[in-house]
């Protein structure tokens, strides 16, 4: 099997020139009810051929449930868009709640933003270079990455179909 390249592609790239929110959670005390805030993320995952898929995830801040997610080969506006679809269909937001993410560009396209809009949700991002700004997103992927990927043989999966699925039974 091919190992995957010794370093794994950057997730977040907020040099898009589009403009982000403010953090809106600096402000704010922690969440002890769900649907109040969603925090979201991508990540790699390394594939059997070396080449990289992405996860994004959306995860209720209070229930700590993952309420949304999508696997895809490009780390685009689609990818969390999609996830942020699913997350809308398992779980109705609350008007005005905080959607947060870092400051990729993918969180801050007109079609990501526009569904946000038509939920009544309001979107939230980390100041640059903050990364303690998403601390539990990133908590997050380092589960993840430990109990998925780390206890079994690298890599864990052959191509994406194998991701969604590996994926689907570890969020389930």
């Amino acid at each position: 099997a091919r190992q995957p390249k010794d370093f794994p592609p950057r997730t977040t790239d907020s040099t898009h020139g589009r403009a982000a929110q403010p953090n809106r959670l600096l402000d704010q005390p922690t969440p002890t009810q769900a649907n109040r805030v969603w925090v979201s993320d991508i990540t790699c995952l390394p594939l059997a051929s070396g080449e990289w898929a992405y996860l994004c995830a959306y995860q209720d801040m209070a229930s700590k449930q993952v309420v949304g997610w999508q696997v895809g080969a490009a780390m685009s506006e689609e990818l969390v868009t999609t996830a942020l679809q699913r997350a809308l269909w398992a779980q109705l937001p609350t008007p005005g709640q905080l959607v947060h993410s870092d400051r990729g560009g993918q969180y801050c396209g007109n079609v990501y933003r526009q569904l946000l809009h038509e939920h009544g949700a309001v979107r939230s991002q980390s100041r640059r270079g903050e990364c303690y700004d998403n601390a539990q997103a990133e908590s997050l992927w380092s589960r993840l990455k430990t109990e998925v990927l780390e206890l079994r043989e690298w890599p864990v999966v052959a191509n994406l179909a194998d991701a969604q699925i590996s994926i689907a039974d570890y969020f389930d």
